[in-house]
């Protein structure tokens, strides 16, 4: 799109009209946005058309989403909250602005469930995200508005956050393409608060070619934020099996997976074994994640949204998550942060060359496929019973948060039901080109095709 612009053979205005055409029509029932900005968007993208090409950038006309949660001068920023309906920043955080300098087109902003605290993306301001590739099932979240948008054809690229797998598990559900960063590679700042040192900014798309374009344009430290690194990406994202040591876990070692995301899991593998990968069963021995998940999360949940209990709106059960983190003492949180030096050495060290010394590790991204909107989670994974308590159905996401290392996310086919599956390959820190370039290669292998609904749409 972006090269098509740049050479004159389509215009901005061309693009950004037919993506707000496709929101006119299916957003009603999928309902991914949250905001969608007609004028604006067709405003900016008259702009960049009538600017001299060279000085057009490398999203030159894309029309990208911004998910609510993510602060945008001039637009809400509910957080999908009651408590924050009229909140407004005038600020936009780095990466929304980057994106702009590289010409992306904003068409809307997309939603989240209440403070991003679930899997699933439904809150009492916006109402129910579905999935475009079944209305009844949920697209996940917390960035499941972003991954409906690019599922049913609205944008090629979404702006999303991932603290506990809010990337990942949209791109599993929809089946897209998706990258949850190194921690530091992309500044998030300014906005919300909530999960400072677990949660990253990153993109959806339907490529994982865009997401490198993407993060190419969001990537760089800020000097104001000292949670951010100046580390360069690199330029080969090419694969040579001969170089690389492939790990391979359909659990990890502990987590319940449903048998058709097993089945997916291993035929993929088997691709890229027969692509001649060096491919070896292996994880790293550091455990079950979600107590550690949870020790950290909760109280820097509440460290963010308790001052907004007081409001009458906040739905009960994002009330008891968030209520859950008072009782945690400065103490038990440094105690917390401990253990996950701990854990992420028993992560590194997985990938240090001398010690396991592998290059990459893949896993399934989501234990199940999309389930129905009407519930929270899966009540058991292959007969074995799920906590209810926070989505621990998501636990195999959760790794590469508490350790700060980069996954891809990409589709490795289809359930009986016809519904996505995908796998996240995962790398030590700052080797995001690494993942992607290794996902680029399952993507090709697979040739996944993003067709929810045909040329048309998603059903009706």
């Amino acid at each position: 799109m972006a090269g098509a612009v740049r050479r004159g053979t389509t215009s901005a205005e061309e693009l950004v009209t037919e993506a707000l055409a496709r929101i006119d029509v299916w957003d009603g029932v999928v309902n991914a946005f949250t905001v969608v900005l007609h004028d604006e968007a067709l405003a900016r993208a008259r702009e960049i058309d009538a600017a001299e090409r060279s000085t057009l950038g490398p999203l030159a006309g894309v029309p990208v989403s911004i998910k609510d949660h993510i602060w945008m001068a001039g637009q809400p920023a509910t957080n999908g909250s009651l408590a924050l309906r009229d909140f407004v920043p005038d600020v936009d955080a780095v990466p929304v602005a980057r994106l702009r300098d590289a010409g992306a087109v904003i068409v809307g902003k997309t939603n989240n469930p209440e403070f991003c605290y679930r899997g699933i993306t439904e809150n009492a301001v916006y109402g129910v995200t579905r999935n475009p590739w079944t209305l009844d099932r949920t697209p996940g979240g917390s960035s499941g508005g972003a991954g409906a948008s690019v599922a049913y054809g609205a944008t090629p690229l979404a702006l999303g956050t991932d603290g506990g797998g809010s990337i990942r598990i949209p791109s599993a559900f929809c089946g897209l393409a998706g990258h949850k960063p190194s921690f530091g590679l992309v500044p998030k700042l300014p906005g919300f608060r909530g999960w400072p040192t677990l949660s990253v900014d990153g993109p959806l798309g339907t490529s994982v070619r865009d997401l490198v374009l993407a993060l190419r344009v969001m990537a760089g430290a800020l000097p104001a934020d000292p949670l951010t690194w100046p580390v360069p990406l690199g330029d080969d994202v090419e694969v040579d099996w001969s170089r690389l040591r492939v790990a391979v876990s359909e659990d990890l070692g502990w987590a319940p997976v449903d048998r058709e995301v097993r089945s997916a899991f291993r035929r993929a593998v088997d691709r890229l074994s027969d692509d001649g990968a060096r491919v070896v069963e292996a994880h790293p021995d550091a455990g079950y994640p979600t107590r550690l998940w949870n020790d950290i999360a909760l109280p820097e949940g509440f460290a963010s949204e308790g001052p907004l209990l007081g409001h009458e709106g906040i739905d009960p059960v994002t009330r008891e998550i968030t209520e859950s983190g008072r009782s945690a003492t400065a103490a038990d949180y440094l105690d917390a942060q401990e253990r996950r030096i701990a854990f992420t050495e028993t992560w590194e060290s997985f990938f240090r060359p001398g010690q396991s010394g592998y290059d990459v590790l893949l896993a399934p991204s989501m234990p199940v496929p999309a389930f129905s909107t009407d519930v929270t989670g899966p009540a058991e994974i292959d007969g074995t019973p799920v906590d209810p308590f926070f989505d621990d159905w998501c636990v195999l996401a959760l790794p590469p948060n508490l350790t700060g290392q980069p996954a891809t996310a990409v589709p490795t086919g289809l359930s009986a039901d016809g519904l996505p599956v995908g796998l996240q390959v995962i790398g030590p820190r700052w080797a995001d080109l690494r993942t992607l370039a290794v996902a680029a290669r399952i993507e090709t292998l697979l040739a996944f095709d993003l067709a929810p609904a045909g040329a048309e749409g998603p059903p009706a």
